[in-house]
């Protein structure tokens, strides 16, 4: 069963861990519908927004891979409706 899902992620330094957020990204390309960044430049932060639909446990191994890079915060919050 599908779910849709939204990834909340704060980047504390991006400049050291951008390239590897992306590349896991990039990895769940297939679930991955939206997804927004807002650079904060002079605070040395960006926060990016991951829409998602996809099933359980691959919305959960992405936040779980998210979350194991340094500087990186995460939070997920997923529907209780399947589709």
């Amino acid at each position: 069963m599908k779910k849709i899902g939204v990834i909340s992620a704060i980047l504390e330094e991006p400049n050291l861990c951008q390239k590897e957020f992306n590349d896991v990204i990039s990895n769940f390309k297939g679930i991955i519908k939206g997804r927004m960044g807002i650079p904060f430049e002079e605070e040395g932060l960006a926060v990016i927004s991951l829409t998602v639909v996809g099933d359980l446990n691959d919305i959960n191994s992405l936040t779980g891979k998210l979350g194991n890079i340094q500087h990186v915060l995460v939070k997920t919050a997923i529907s209780k409706k399947e589709l």
